[in-house]
């Protein structure tokens, strides 16, 4: 018989796991949602065909239950679903910088508590998630989470103590990725071309980079050595990006995430 899952917070990313699980053929008549729009979120049910119920509904009927909210909200999150909490239901925390520990002491007994860290490419299928198991997470319970996130890209199992790396690296990554290619484009504007064409020309072309890295077994410096002659034009933006201090500014950015991470716990 399967798990009823529950899922606090359907936004962007609460919908994400929502379609991930329907993807892993998860039955909808055992899913549940909650939002704070509750207009969004009868919406979803709506649309999904899983049961629109209360917090405390969720907390009370639910196997598994996916928290999906501000950092702001959680310790709020986790009171109100304290007094109707079933013995064993399990908690698979999607909140950022949150501790297994943190939430344990919260909700007190032996729930299974899993910490997360997604990123927003789940939303289409290619995310990458990070997962560390509490103290009373078993490998039944790490299987569930891995099977339903992996309807939507790819896992792994990290210590918890390295979830502030991961945050900084696949959890922000995607922006750091995102701000690049606008300066890309802003420097192929500034070259001349028209910003429809150097939004194309650049999009495309970290598609297929990245579609080489995925596919062609080698790694990134072997591939960056591989489009790199000497004396080329390559060679001389790379050693302008260099002279910018390119790899210390991309270490700088992730140590920032990576403490701003450990503050919101």
């Amino acid at each position: 018989m399967s798990k009823c899952v529950g899922i606090i917070g359907v936004g962007n990313m609460g919908q994400a796991l929502l379609a991930g699980l329907i993807q892993a053929n998860h039955p909808a008549s055992q899913i549940c949602i909650t939002d704070k729009r509750e207009d969004h979120a009868a919406q979803l049910a709506t649309q999904y065909g899983v049961t629109l119920q209360s917090l405390s509904g969720i907390a009370a009927e639910c196997e598994v239950i996916l928290v999906v909210v501000k950092p702001t909200d959680l310790t709020a999150t986790l009171e109100a679903m304290k007094a109707t909490l079933g013995p064993r239901a399990s908690i698979v925390s999607f909140v950022a910088g949150k501790t297994i520990a943190g939430i344990e002491a919260i909700v007190g007994g032996e729930h299974a508590v899993i910490r997360v860290m997604p990123n927003t490419p789940t939303l289409i299928g290619k995310g990458m998630a990070a997962i560390s198991p509490g103290t009373f997470a078993n490998a039944e319970d790490l299987e569930f989470v891995r099977h339903f996130l992996g309807a939507s890209g790819k896992v792994v199992e990290v210590e918890e103590r390295l979830q502030d790396a991961v945050t900084a690296t696949s959890g922000s990554g995607p922006a750091y990725f995102f701000a690049f290619v606008e300066a890309m484009i802003e420097g192929a504007t500034t070259l001349g071309l028209s910003t429809d064409v150097a939004t194309e020309l650049t999009v495309q072309t970290i598609i297929g980079a990245a579609g080489m890295l995925e596919q062609s077994g080698k790694d990134a410096k072997t591939l960056r050595e591989n489009v790199t002659s000497p004396h080329g034009t390559t060679a001389a933006a790379l050693a302008s990006l260099q002279a910018s201090g390119l790899p210390t500014i991309v270490a700088d950015a992730m140590a920032a995430a990576a403490k701003r991470s450990t503050e919101l716990a």
